[in-house]
């Protein structure tokens, strides 16, 4: 399980109890306690089982509803039965292709450009655009291409760019 998805499901299924991503670890708290930062269960990213999971029950609200709690103990063993790495979004990147000078011999250099795939009448074709038009692609998908091209793994690993002004997930 991603912690993303452990966010949206604890905090879409329950309504007592709120869950957030901040400084490297899951932090669970009663819903009217989450502004002041209050938890009473913070798990660290890292963890790989209970007796690593902060727990601080003077933050436990009364309130608290029984099946919200459950849900919450649910969804963090999930994540613990998560490998570690896999608990994070792959990262995002573009293809860098080169920036172009329109054929001047002076030092403009033109627009970031990237590779990415189009489609006219059925044909699939690579292209360049622009650096928020590009396509983005996960580290999976990057394999998977080389794996397909072998002779393009070796471009594909110089282009690659982190997509860091995507916004990533909180996880």
């Amino acid at each position: 399980m991603k912690i993303k998805e452990a966010i949206e499901i604890i905090n879409g299924t329950t309504s007592t109890v709120s869950a957030k991503y901040l400084n490297n670890a899951l932090r669970i708290s009663s819903k009217n306690t989450e502004i002041y930062g209050d938890w009473f269960l913070k798990m660290p990213m890292n963890v790989i089982s209970w007796e690593s999971i902060r727990k601080e029950w003077g933050g436990l609200s009364p309130n608290i509803k029984a099946k919200d709690l459950a849900r919450v103990m649910d969804v963090i063993q999930q994540l613990l039965d998560t490998p570690v790495k896999e608990r994070f979004p792959e990262k995002k990147y573009r293809l860098r292709w080169i920036d172009s000078n329109d054929g001047r011999d002076d030092e403009f250099i033109g627009p970031e450009t990237y590779l990415g795939r189009s489609e006219d009448n059925g044909v699939l074709y690579w292209t360049t655009f622009q650096k928020f038009g590009a396509e983005i692609f996960t580290e999976s998908e990057l394999e998977q291409l080389k794996k397909d091209n072998p002779l393009l793994a070796a471009a594909i690993d110089a282009m690659k760019e982190p997509a860091e002004d995507i916004e990533h997930d909180n996880d």
